[in-house]
């Protein structure tokens, strides 16, 4: 399975690529705002949004990509590892 992860912390990115690793998943995590991020996020499987740590901007932009390309997509207030693993464990 492919995903997004959309917001979170800057020191979690190699965290978040483990646990994805362990999940069989392969993850492109943006944790900043990049330019061109409607591009960059692509047709993955599933976009995880942690709606705490991000700007109102990605939120948009995630939140639109994921309903004009029928993408589903979670949203976690927290951006925590746990959080992720709790949205892996439910979607596998």
């Amino acid at each position: 399975m492919s995903i997004v992860i959309i917001g979170g912390h800057d020191r979690m990115v190699c965290q978040y690529k483990t646990i994805c690793k362990k999940y069989g998943c392969k993850a492109k995590i943006y944790t900043q705002t990049a330019t061109n991020l409607e591009c960059l996020i692509g047709n993955p499987d599933l976009i995880v949004l942690f709606t705490n740590p991000v700007s109102h901007e990605m939120v948009k932009i995630a939140k639109k990509t994921a309903a004009q390309k029928a993408i589903a997509i979670v949203q976690s207030h927290s951006g925590s590892a746990s959080a992720l693993k709790t949205i892996l464990d439910s979607r596998s």
